[in-house]
């Protein structure tokens, strides 16, 4: 079972062009769904799988004390999987094919309010890493670009003349998304003026350097992000990808139109997007109960 597993992360991979981000999560459902297989369900070979199996194994996820969410990924990996071995014909039948998945609650991103970002962004550079750090930030929260996009980004991405970023997403689209004057400004004193300072002498395209000179990673970042936080005084739990919901939250609160958050945030589908229309229906909400004179009885 492990070969067919490993041919088709080679699939994903190099005929879907999906990202090294997926081709893992992937790599790490499946290889628990083997082992549930062959150590709960005595089953090695992938033509032993039934629908009862697969119902045993979500059974076991449930027990895990796993969200919703994080069940429905490892099912769409399963499902995923055997629909790529019924069309190599390894297998004859589909055992996942009316396997259903868990009803996921509609789940609002959260986002940092503005009184938040211009703590977090209110950095006093005192080194290179301060302002490499500031740059960064600023970036991600003028662009709202992934954590995987950023860490990904070279020098010639950035158009500091024409104020846009290039970027490659899921399923390698490339876009180019406008940065404003403050961000462009970090980035512009990092690059001038540290950023060669970090390269301790090594040559790399990269934009953003750790302190051994060489690309700084995600989990480098997260770390980054939360000794910030700390420091500015923020004392509310959030993620890299927190930032990214803010810029987007931001931007509709603000009027943005959802089509053009769409394009910036990079979603293929226009549904992924309208989860924040809930927040802006509530802000709308909160502004008629405001400012209408005869929302509320007296």
């Amino acid at each position: 079972m492990e070969y067919h597993i490993k041919d088709y992360l080679n699939y994903i991979i190099v005929e879907r062009k999906l990202t090294t981000n997926t081709k893992e999560a992937y790599e790490t459902d499946l290889f628990k769904y083997s082992h549930f297989l062959k150590n709960h369900r005595n089953i090695i070979e992938i033509k032993d799988i039934s629908k009862k199996d697969i119902i045993l194994y979500i059974e076991y996820l449930s027990k895990q004390n796993l969200s919703p969410k994080s069940i429905a990924r490892k099912i769409t990996a399963i499902k995923n999987f055997h629909k790529y071995l019924l069309k190599e014909k390894i297998i004859k039948h589909n055992p996942t094919q009316h396997i259903e998945m868990p009803k996921l609650g509609l789940s609002l991103p959260k986002s940092l309010t503005i009184e938040d970002i211009d703590k977090l962004l209110n950095i006093v550079p005192l080194n290179a890493y301060d302002y490499r750090n500031k740059a960064m930030l600023e970036l991600l929260y003028a662009t709202g670009l992934r954590v995987s996009e950023l860490v990904e980004l070279k020098m010639h991405d950035i158009n500091m003349n024409m104020n846009i970023v290039r970027c490659i997403g899921k399923g390698n689209k490339e876009r180019i998304i406008p940065i404003g004057d403050l961000a462009i400004e970090a980035i512009k004193k990092y690059c001038i003026n540290y950023r060669e300072l970090l390269s301790k002498n090594k040559t790399s395209n990269y934009l953003f350097l750790s302190n051994r000179g060489l690309k700084i990673s995600r989990q480098g970042f997260f770390k980054l992000l939360k000794k910030i936080a700390l420091k500015q005084g923020i004392n509310k739990s959030f993620s890299p990808h927190t930032l990214r919901h803010t810029f987007a939250t931001h931007l509709l609160e603000y009027g943005a139109d959802l089509r053009s958050i769409q394009e910036m945030l990079g979603h293929s589908d226009i549904s992924t997007t309208q989860i924040y229309t809930h927040i802006g229906n509530e802000l709308i909400r909160k502004n008629y109960e405001k400012y209408h004179p005869r929302s509320k009885k007296e």
